[in-house]
């Protein structure tokens, strides 16, 4: 598979799979520790004490392991690239590897976790041996409480691509589909603006209250009809003039965009209108939700500018996913818990040999930028989960001994075994963000030691929360050609995601079996990760 996947990269030149629930895994796995932990004031120390730095070894896919003892990154709930990457492979083909982003295969799916009672996150740490000597997997895992009804109003202006290319079936009439649902879900104390794009921009409907308007809104969706090229700077332009003409005060203001992300009038590179967007964020408070659609579909273009807009992307294919999208996941999507989030884990030195954060390669943050609020972070709406997956060499007097009973330490107390010998800390994760009304900054911690990550293996029973994770993770790594320590053949990949399916009823998380078969279908060479 490493040389298709090398072949396709230098042939290339090297928005749904939505946030989906799985059903009956919660996260009751063995080796777990969970903590909300108080929220720290404002500016405190990093995480941990100053220490020397881990010795630097080799990574499984011939990268670098991180020569530091912190990993900083901004929160992403974006899950356009795993929604991309089922449709392509449901008609036959490998997705480019560029456009794989591990943390939106496994951010695809929300995991049990905790969630807090107020406004801030939850912090769950957990992990089990993975199938290679000395290696395990930790879970980072961050959750906000869900809507309770009582959101405040939204302004959204809709920024619809009607350019020719969206003429294919599955883009403009999915999209008025879409939006038609959402005309029937939003609240009459919400406003909607309509503007459209092809090798112009053309304002459809001012901002309007949708109390009132209900026939209004359907009669101008209705109406959608593609013509030339598109022009997806001048579209996002204007949408955000009327944004900015239209925000209300107390409400979320949000400009959503609808296109296949062809851009190929106007600027195409995305530069000029990166500006224009981090402007009205900074401003105004105006944040970006991306909506993908269509077989031949503007990925990269798209998450580009969606990070940037301190919003997020997904995909959709069908109509039932824009209903999700649209219908069971609209709190998520109108209702902030968090700006400018972001997430820093310190590993401990005498403990970790190496570690390695799978995926979030574009949401990187400088370490000595994690406390500083005028820096970038993720947006994260209300029942978002987040979470990151690493791979951790313990040191061996860490580790223990592998498959001996001993002292369990905290993850004896949540039904894990422990590992003879198996001791230390092995990392503090610290989530940051600012609050979405007061830009207030607070800060929750969790902590994990040796024995929640060297008492089980992954694939034992027990783990089925994690199993999931895993599977996503080692899955897209695969498609874009890596190697993580202790990855499963393609088969027997989907022969975990399909037990796991039958096990919880999922139908998620039967399509990510699909999805894997399809890839290892494509795959004619014999697969040099088996394990």
């Amino acid at each position: 598979m490493v040389e298709m996947v090398t072949q396709r990269r230098r042939a290339a030149g090297v928005l749904l799979a939505g946030a989906l629930l799985l059903t009956g895994c919660s996260g009751g796995s063995g080796g777990v520790t969970r903590s909300s932990g108080d929220r720290s004031a404002p500016g405190q120390a990093a995480p941990g004490q100053a220490a020397p730095a881990p010795t630097v070894s080799q990574a499984p896919d011939g990268r670098p392991a991180s020569p530091d003892r912190l990993s900083t990154f901004a929160l992403d709930v974006d899950t356009a690239s795993y929604g991309y990457a089922r449709r392509t492979l449901a008609e036959g083909r490998l997705p480019d590897p560029a456009d794989v982003r591990p943390e939106e295969f496994v951010n695809s799916f929300r995991p049990d976790y905790p969630r807090p009672k107020d406004n801030g996150f939850s912090v769950t740490l957990d992990g089990a041996r993975a199938g290679a000597a000395g290696w395990s997997l930790l879970r980072v895992g961050l959750a906000t409480r869900p809507s309770d009804g009582e959101r405040p109003p939204a302004a959204l202006t809709f920024v619809v691509d009607v350019s020719g290319s969206m003429g294919e079936p599955g883009r403009l009439g999915l999209v008025k589909e879409s939006l038609g649902l959402l005309a029937d879900r939003l609240r009459d104390d919400d406003s909607v603006a309509l503007v459209t794009f092809s090798s112009d921009a053309e304002v459809r409907l001012p901002m309007t209250r949708v109390g009132g308007n209900r026939g209004r809104l359907h009669d101008a969706v209705d109406a959608l009809e593609t013509s030339s090229s598109t022009n997806v700077e001048a579209g996002v332009r204007t949408g955000y003039d009327v944004a900015v003409d239209g925000r209300r005060a107390g409400a979320t203001n949000r400009v959503v965009l609808l296109s296949d992300a062809l851009a190929n009038t106007g600027d195409t590179d995305a530069a000029g209108i990166l500006e224009r967007i981090d402007q009205e964020r900074r401003a105004y408070g105006i944040t970006l939700f991306g909506v993908g659609v269509g077989s031949d579909y503007g990925d990269a273009f798209m998450e580009k500018l969606a990070d940037k807009g301190d919003g997020h992307t997904t995909y959709v294919s069908t109509p039932e996913q824009a209903r999700k999208v649209f219908v069971d996941q609209l709190p998520g999507h109108v209702e902030l818990r968090a700006r400018d989030a972001k997430a820093q884990v310190a590993f401990d030195p005498a403990t970790v040999e190496s570690f390695r954060l799978i995926g979030y390669e574009n949401r990187e943050v400088a370490d000595e930028d994690f406390r500083d609020d005028r820096v970038d972070g993720g947006e994260v709406g209300a029942g978002h989960t987040v979470t990151a997956l690493y791979a951790v060499k313990l040191r061996p007097g860490a580790a223990g001994t592998a498959g001996e009973p001993g002292k369990a330490g905290k993850a004896g107390k949540a039904g894990g075994a422990g590992t003879a010998g198996a001791r230390g800390r092995v990392a503090t994760a610290t989530v940051r963000w600012l609050d979405p009304v007061t830009r207030a900054p607070h800060e929750r911690s969790g902590t994990v030691d040796a024995a929640a990550l060297t008492g089980t293996a992954i694939w034992d029973g027990g783990h089925d929360s994690l199993q999931l994770t895993a599977i996503a993770a080692y899955f897209a790594d695969r498609l874009r050609g890596g190697q993580l320590p202790g990855a499963p053949a393609l088969s027997s990949l989907a022969a975990h995601a399909a037990a796991l399916a039958e096990r919880a009823g999922s139908a998620s998380v039967r399509e990510l079996a699909e999805a894997i078969r399809s890839a290892d279908s494509l795959d004619d060479s014999s697969d040099p990760y088996a394990s």
